[in-house]
């Protein structure tokens, strides 16, 4: 079979390798889709710290299964699927309360470990999710980013009637708005200082977009949701001034979640933190039920990702794909690879 591989930043060879062998508890899954996220371009731009060269990407996937192992039971050939990316110790203490998915030893595929930029990928049972037969695979491919947008507000509790301020209007934090409309809050608003990404936000349906360069985002938030201002703030971009920003947008006692992956470390009030009871939660990636409430979601219409599709690439272009986003970061929200 053919498979991609980065064997330094930049450089792309692609190679053939045997079709994976089955274990008894494996799927074997031929790779329809792949969509490529922020921490990928890391990758390929050689900017990753715990990543090290040659790596096959591949953590946003969907696919059909084409084999199963003997002792696999809740799936059939030609099941449509996609893979959850974590591979976990199972003993840690994280792991033995419930917590796998911050498992002290956890290793991403595609990063840590080797990821489905191939046409076939073999991996244990545990971490397939069937997809919905009317699901097409693009959208198979988008459960991985919107599970993280599902896991990072079950952080902040339920949001069923809160008003919710999401800070960063790219792929994740668009997912996040959406998703926090699709769970039932009462108000939701974005801001993103790309009115590119603004524009696909309202396409999305979000009730509020905000560009903080064009307008001062506490009027906003006051005009829209009133004096309580924002039950839940959630920010999206991971630099300085965001996280600074929730903090003094956030009224006493209100939590924030932190779903943007810091390329620096950023200076922040704490005195804001303490003296205002606030609480900074932090998220990483997702379990089951967030794939679970994923799918859900996409099923019942409550979240448009058609919006969030900007480009399609041949795997063969799988280069091409990155120069498409380094190029155009402004245009391009999710690139998908045709696998």
């Amino acid at each position: 079979m053919k498979q991609a591989v980065i064997t330094s930043p930049r450089k792309v060879e692609f190679r053939e390798v045997p079709v994976p062998e089955l274990k008894a508890g494996d799927v074997l899954v031929r790779i329809m889709k792949m969509g490529i996220c922020g921490s990928d371009v890391h990758v390929y731009c050689g900017n990753h710290p715990y990543v090290s060269y040659p790596v096959v990407q591949g953590h946003e996937v969907s696919g059909v299964v084409e084999r199963v192992g003997e002792k696999v039971d809740s799936l059939r050939v030609n099941d449509r699927v996609t893979i959850q990316p974590q591979v976990v110790c199972g003993e840690c203490y994280q792991c033995a309360h419930g917590k796998y998915h911050i498992c002290d030893n956890l290793r991403v595929m595609g990063f840590q470990t080797e990821g489905a930029a191939s046409e076939y990928f073999a991996v244990d049972e545990e971490w397939i999710h069937k997809l919905p037969e009317e699901m097409s695979f693009d959208y198979g491919a988008m459960l991985e980013p919107l599970s993280v947008a599902v896991h990072a507000l079950e952080r902040g509790g339920d949001v069923k009637g809160k008003n919710v301020l999401v800070l960063g209007a790219g792929p994740i934090g668009n997912l996040v708005a959406q998703a926090a409309k699709g769970l039932g809050a009462s108000g939701v608003m974005v801001t993103d200082l790309s009115d590119y990404r603004l524009e696909i936000a309202n396409e999305c349906g979000i009730d509020h977009c905000v560009n903080p360069s064009q307008v001062k985002v506490l009027e906003s938030l006051l005009g829209s949701f009133g004096e309580s201002k924002a039950d839940l703030i959630v920010e999206c971009v991971g630099v300085e001034a965001t996280m600074q920003q929730a903090i003094e947008l956030a009224r006493k006692g209100t939590d924030i979640v932190v779903a943007g992956v810091f390329g620096a470390w950023p200076t922040v009030d704490l005195g804001f933190v303490q003296d205002r009871e606030l609480r900074l939660i932090g998220t990483l990636m997702y379990q089951h039920n967030d794939f679970r409430t994923s799918i859900d979601l996409i099923r019942d219409g409550k979240v448009n990702l058609k919006h969030l599709i900007t480009d399609h690439y041949t795997f063969e272009d799988f280069e091409k794909a990155y120069a498409q986003i380094e190029g155009e970061k402004d245009k391009t929200m999710k690139v998908m690879i045709d696998i």
